[in-house]
């Protein structure tokens, strides 16, 4: 055997192809390392040990001319705005993290490249790019050239019919393998009865033939995923779960084909074939049953936003899923656009940086389109929805990770870890038992080698955390709490520190006592200052709307909402400000008494909004009870008028700040971070998003109207804030039951592998056992926590 090449592993023969005295297979392969060198690629080969795919180089002529064609780019686009195109491809070959992290880093081999994203489960990337920098298909030949071929189709099964037809097949080779199991089964009895009974040689040579013959189809055709699963992968130098069962499959099939054509024995084709039918019986069985325990992986029923819907003159406030398309929706300075909509009225700046990531607003007209998962930057503005309510669109984009977060050591980290291992050693003990079983007693030994690699599996234990968290995750979403991933639940049970927001946080946003002071307003004045406060989300904003509602709406132009300062907006050749103290007056505040919003006309200071500040329904607990265990921090952009009732709950004079801005409370979070603590932030989502994307986890507290945040990691609804410091202990408790169930998977392996090694185990019994492993932990973790939720002192 030659060289091994540097890029895919392969045997470069004789006289391999040399590169920085590097061995190379083919030009492909070198031509594809020159490449993510010359771009300073070279993590690839750092992740994993020869992860390329050899590679064939290709002239691509008109090969992917047809993707020049608009119709096919309409197709294709998942979204298409100005220059801004997305795209997401099927990628068969993707099969290891170096895949994950090249794909993930596309824009370094070409600038129009916004971002990428893979899905390594589904074996998608998700592609943003600039058209006018490089086309789709160019984007294609680029993959193509580093030997990640797109597989490209126009028609898309849906998920049932793509589920049901796996379902069809897998039924089909459980068919083939009853078939024959029941018939070895039948031709085998006469070899289990002793004495006088025994079969003649030339029927027992016949039925051995009949059972090698029903057989082949079991091992070709019921058997042949778990082969072609570890093969593949082994070839990649990847081991994994499927390798033991397969080498078990065909030790037993190649030493009984031996046994029976040598007449040296019956072989035991009947525990082959009943060995295969028992372990699709058990992968059908467990197919069922993680569909039935398995939470919505889409969140579609656990995501909240709702909108503002216009009918009749009127605004009411609805649930997304509840939205039509053909209704009229109001969307006020950075809300989100729930869906495919068409601007009917306003002055429209998109920003598009939750789909693209380009942060610069597109300025859209009357009849424009106007993307889901867009955010409107300014005025708020009246759109008909045009297409079908897609809510689980959002919640992907919601998933997105587009932190730049240090990745944590976390459980999941630790499984993968043990299952690397797990195979080696699996492999490692079947093949000593086997050995010492051949100077014991031979006859045993093969029977239990496959025992051991059957039995052995660490499926418990990979999916003890999904399915433990998952299920956790549907708790939490089924009483108000929604988590935007799986592994939110650990970061939650590490918190040490948590950090509250004031305003719109531990105070209420809704049935506040608003009362104005300072010069007399006309109705006029008061119908402006309610419509320039109608254009924002803001808990004070939308406490001065409410007071206003009565008065008539005007048309405002030209609106601006300053971070932590107030709103702008002109009407005719009137100048309203709303606001701070700092904004209207240009100068620093005395002593406040109360939160109050000040307002100008044409630069004229008028006066000022009171707004009493209501404190949440059962704070002075959850600050007693979670000061008992963490630190608590209060930030706000406020003033300190409320610093006498809040010491109170706080006891801590030090750990009260106010009059802080955005980008002072990101800093803050910073700070708290590198002296070593684990930061949970509560917000309301608007001027603290940096915070809130900062912490270790972030949770916006959502009212009546939810503003959606992508910086958080959950969403809290507000009538559901009295049970935080349960949800947050709950998350501990979940935890544990991971742990719990890692020692009952750990148990199983070790009294399995007990009697697999001593040959009290039959390779059947160990078919049986191995999925029945699995199904009873994820039947524990999942019935556990649902359980434990239900006791009186997690009821939310």
């Amino acid at each position: 055997m030659g060289e091994i090449c540097v890029h895919c592993g392969e045997d470069c023969g004789k006289h391999p192809i040399l590169l920085q005295n590097k061995p190379f297979c083919c030009n492909g392969c070198k031509a594809v390392y020159q490449l993510l060198n010359k771009n300073n690629l070279y993590t690839y080969y750092d992740i994993e040990n020869n992860p390329g795919i050899k590679v064939e180089l290709n002239d691509f002529d008109d090969k992917y001319a047809y993707l020049d064609k608009n119709e096919i780019k309409e197709k294709l686009y998942e979204f298409k705005e100005g220059d801004m195109a997305k795209v997401t491809l099927f990628i068969p070959v993707i099969h290891c993290a170096s895949c994950v992290w090249l794909l993930e880093n596309l824009n370094t081999l070409n600038k129009g490249i916004s971002s990428s994203m893979v899905n390594f489960v589904k074996k998608e990337v998700s592609v943003t790019f600039n058209e006018k920098e490089i086309s789709l298909r160019q984007l294609v030949e680029l993959l193509e050239s580093i030997h990640y071929i797109p597989h490209i189709t126009l028609e898309k099964k849906n998920e049932h019919d793509r589920r049901k037809e796996e379902s069809k097949n897998l039924l089909k080779k459980i068919g083939v393998a009853g078939f024959a199991f029941g018939n070895t089964m039948l031709l085998s009895f006469p070899e289990y009865i002793q004495g006088s009974f025994g079969l003649e040689h030339k029927y027992k040579f016949l039925f051995g033939i009949l059972n090698l013959l029903f057989a082949i189809p079991v091992i070709s055709y019921s058997g042949n995923d778990y082969i072609k699963s570890a093969f593949k992968n082994l070839f990649k130098k990847i081991i994994n779960i499927d390798l033991p069962v397969a080498i078990g499959m065909l030790a037993i099939f190649l030493e009984s084909a031996y046994e029976i054509l040598s007449h040296s024995g019956s072989g035991y084709m009947d525990s082959l074939t009943g060995f295969v039918f028992f372990l699709l019986i058990g992968k059908w069985y467990q197919n069922k049953t993680y569909r039935a325990l398995s939470f919505e992986r889409d969140y579609k029923s656990y995501f909240p936003i709702a909108v503002t819907v216009l009918e009749n003159g009127k605004e009411d406030s609805i649930l997304l899923e509840n939205l039509r398309s053909g209704q009229k929706v109001l969307i006020r300075n950075l809300e989100l656009i729930p869906a495919d909509s068409t601007l009917l009225k306003g002055e429209a700046y998109i920003d598009y940086s939750f789909v693209t990531g380009e942060s610069q607003p597109v300025k859209k007209n009357i009849g424009d389109v106007i993307y889901a998962g867009g955010r409107q930057v300014g005025e708020a503005l009246e759109l008909k929805v045009t297409t079908e309510v897609l809510q689980s669109k959002l919640t992907k984009l919601w998933n997105q990770d587009n932190k730049d977060e240090i990745k944590e050591k976390d459980l999941s980290s630790v499984v993968d870890n043990i299952s690397k291992y797990f195979t080696i050693i699996v492999l490692s003990t079947a093949f000593i038992t086997a050995i010492t079983w051949l100077f014991i007693n031979p006859k045993i030994a093969l029977l239990s080698f496959t025992a051991v690699l059957i039995v052995a599996c660490p499926c418990a234990l990979a999916l003890s955390v999904p399915f433990s968290f998952g299920t956790t995750m549907g708790v939490f979403g089924k009483n108000g709490f929604y988590l935007k991933k799986t592994n939110v639940v650990e970061k939650l049970s590490n918190v040490d520190t948590v950090v509250f927001d004031k305003t719109g946080t531990i105070t209420k946003s809704d049935g506040l006592e608003v009362k104005y002071f300072g010069e007399e307003l006309s109705e006029e004045d008061l119908s402006l200052i309610k419509s320039v406060t109608r254009q924002s989300t803001h808990p004070m904003s939308s406490a001065v709307y409410e007071h206003l509602k009565k008065y008539s709406s005007k048309e405002i132009k030209d609106f601006r909402e300053l971070p932590a300062r107030g709103v702008i907006g002109i009407f005719e050749d009137k100048k309203i400000k709303a606001g701070s103290y700092e904004f209207i007056y240009n100068k620093e505040n005395g002593k406040a008494k109360q939160t109050s919003v000040f307002v100008s006309i044409n630069e004229k200071p008028k006066g000022y909004f009171t707004i009493e500040n209501k404190y949440r329904e059962g704070l002075e607990d959850i600050i007693y009870n979670l000061s008992k265990n963490y630190e608590l921090h209060l930030i706000s952009g406020d003033t300190d008028s409320e610093k006498e009732n809040l010491l109170k709950l706080f006891k801590n004079e030090n750990k009260l700040n106010f009059n802080k801005s955005p980008l002072e409370k990101l800093e803050y979070i910073k700070s708290l971070k590198a002296n070593g603590k684990n930061v949970m932030m509560i917000g309301d989502g608007l001027n603290d998003a940096g915070a809130l994307s900062e912490a270790n986890v972030g949770i916006s507290v959502a009212d009546d109207i939810y503003h959606f945040s992508p910086a958080c990691d959950a969403i809290l609804e507000a009538e559901k804030f009295k049970y935080l410091n349960k949800f947050i202990k709950f998350t501990k408790t979940s935890v544990n039951i991971v742990k719990l169930s890692f020692s009952i998977s750990f148990v199983y392996n070790i009294v399995g592998l007990y009697f697999a090694v001593t040959g009290q185990l039959s390779p059947i019994i160990a078919a049986i056992l191995m999925p029945a492993s699995s199904i009873s932990v994820v039947a524990f973790v999942s019935f556990a926590i649902i359980m434990l939720s239900k006791r009186k002192k997690y009821k939310f």
